[in-house]
C-alpha cells in the first residue's frame, strides 16, 4: 500500500469520524449546559437511526455512479459538500427553544454521514487486499479518532479558552469536512472494483442479500454483531452527562475524556492489531470482549466516588481527576483493542461485487446498539442511578460473548477468522 493510499485512508477516516460527536456527546454537553432534561438528552441517540438503515439506499449508490470523478469518489464529494452545510446549520439551532428542530438537523447530519460511511467502507474493501485490511483499518481508525478529538476536545477546549459561541464552533468544524473532500479528489480507485458494478438495479438490490444470507450461521452472526459491543455502547453513551453532572468542567472533559481517551484508543487499536496477528481473529474477539466488560467496572468505581465528590467544591474535585483518567483509559483502551478484530470480522463477511450494500447492512447492525438501543440510556441511568447503571452495562456484555462461542469458538482453526 503506497503513501498516497496511506494518506487517503487516514484522511477518509478523519472525514468519517468528524460528524459523529457533533450529533452525540458534543451536542449532549451543549444541551446539558442549557438545562435540557436528561431523558431528552439520552433520546438524542435516536437521531443516529440513519446509521442503522443505510443499507436501504446503498443499492442506489452502488448501482448509479455520478457523471463526474469515479464510482465512489463522485458520490463522496457531493455528500461531503452537503454534510458541511448541514453541520454549520446545526450550530445555529436553539435546543433550549425548539429541541425538535435541533433533532431534525442533527438527523440530517447523521443521514449524510451514514451515506459517506457507505462510500468509504466500500472504497476501503474494494481497494485493499484481504491481508492488508487490518492495516487499512488501523489507518482509518487513527484518522477517525483524530476527528473525534477535534469535534470533542478541541471544540470544547476552544470554547472555554477563547469564549467562542456554539455557532462559531460548529461552523469551524463544518470547514474541516474539506479534508475529506481533498481525500476523495486524490484517491485512486480500483478499475477491477468499478468493473464489478451491478448491471441492473434488481441485481444491486437482490444480489447482495442473496449472497450474504447463503453464509453458514448467518442469523447467529447477525445477532452477534448486534450484541457484541452493546455494553460498551451503553456506557459510552452516558459518559458526557455523567462527567458534567458530577462537577467536572468542559475543560476537564476535553483533556481527559477526549485527550486521554484518544491516546488510549489509538494505543488499543495498534495493540489489538498486533494481538490479532498473533492469536487469530476468533481468539482476539474473546479476549477483547471480556476485557471490555471488565473495563466498564472502572466507571462503576468512579460512580461510587463521584456520588460523594460532586457535592464538594471544585478545587477538591479537581484533585480527583486521576480517578476519571484511569476509568477513561480502561474503557477506551479495551474498546480500541477490539476495533481491528471486530471490523475485520465484518469486512470478511462481504463479497467485493456487493460491497456497499453488504457492508452497509452489517455496519448498520453494528451501529444499532449505539443508536436505537442506547436511546433510553438517559432514562435508565435516571432510574437506576449511575452505579447500578454501569453494572447493568456489564451484564449486557454477556449475550454477545455467549453468541461468540457459536460463531467464532476459541479453538476455531481458521488462521484469520
Amino acid at each position: 500500500m503506497g503513501p498516497r493510499l496511506w494518506i487517503v485512508h487516514l484522511l477518509l477516516g478523519f472525514s468519517s469520524g468528524l460528524p459523529l460527536l457533533l450529533t452525540a456527546s458534543t451536542l449532549q454537553v451543549w444541551m446539558t449546559e442549557l438545562g435540557v432534561p436528561l431523558a431528552i438528552i439520552g433520546g438524542l441517540a435516536s437521531v443516529g437511526l440513519p446509521y442503522n438503515f443505510k443499507f436501504v439506499w446503498s443499492p442506489f449508490i452502488d448501482r448509479f455512479p455520478l457523471p463526474f470523478l469515479t464510482r465512489r469518489r463522485g458520490w463522496m464529494v457531493l455528500i461531503q459538500v452537503l454534510m458541511m452545510l448541514a453541520i454549520a446549520g446545526l450550530g445555529f439551532t436553539h435546543p433550549e427553544q425548539s429541541v425538535v428542530i435541533t433533532f431534525a438537523v442533527a438527523a440530517l447530519v447523521a443521514f449524510l454521514s451514514a451515506t459517506q460511511d457507505i462510500l468509504i467502507d466500500a472504497y476501503r474493501r474494494e481497494n485493499l487486499p484481504d491481508e492488508k485490511m487490518g492495516y487499512g483499518l488501523s489507518l482509518y481508525t487513527t484518522g477517525y479518532r483524530l476527528a473525534m478529538l477535534v469535534a470533542g476536545a478541541v471544540a470544547l477546549w476552544s470554547m472555554q479558552a477563547y469564549q467562542l459561541s456554539w455557532p462559531t464552533v460548529y461552523t469551524g468544524l463544518a470547514a474541516c469536512v474539506l479534508i475529506g473532500i481533498f481525500a476523495a479528489l486524490i484517491a485512486p480507485e480500483s478499475a477491477d472494483a468499478t468493473a464489478q458494478t451491478p448491471k441492473t438495479f434488481e441485481e444491486a438490490i437482490v444480489g447482495p442479500f442473496k449472497q450474504l444470507f447463503s453464509t453458514k450461521n448467518i442469523w447467529l452472526i447477525l445477532v452477534f454483531l448486534l450484541l457484541y459491543k452493546l455494553g460498551d455502547n451503553l456506557s459510552s453513551s452516558m459518559t458526557a452527562p455523567f462527567v458534567i453532572k458530577h462537577g467536572y468542567t468542559k475543560g476537564d472533559y476535553a483533556k481527559l475524556v477526549k485527550g486521554v481517551g484518544l491516546l488510549s484508543t489509538l494505543a488499543g487499536v495498534y495493540v489489538g492489531a498486533w494481538v490479532m496477528e498473533k492469536i487469530t481473529i476468533a481468539r482476539s474477539l474473546w479476549v477483547f470482549g471480556v476485557l471490555q466488560a471488565i473495563a466498564i467496572l472502572s466507571l462503576y468505581w468512579l460512580a461510587q466516588d463521584s456520588r460523594v465528590a460532586y457535592m464538594l467544591p471544585y478545587d477538591v474535585i479537581k484533585q480527583k481527576l486521576w480517578f476519571l483518567s484511569f476509568a477513561i483509559f480502561c474503557e477506551m483502551f479495551t474498546a480500541g483493542m477490539a476495533v481491528p478484530a471486530f471490523n475485520t470480522f465484518v469486512a470478511l463477511l462481504t463479497d467485493r461485487k456487493f460491497t456497499a450494500t453488504q457492508y452497509a447492512l452489517l455496519t448498520s447492525l453494528v451501529a444499532l446498539p449505539r443508536t436505537l438501543l442506547s436511546t433510553p440510556s438517559g432514562w435508565i441511568a435516571g432510574q437506576l442511578g449511575w452505579e447500578n447503571y454501569f453494572l447493568f452495562c456489564v451484564l449486557t456484555t454477556i449475550p454477545g460473548l455467549f453468541l461468540l462461542s457459536k460463531v467464532a469458538p476459541w479453538n476455531k482453526n481458521a488462521a484469520n477468522s
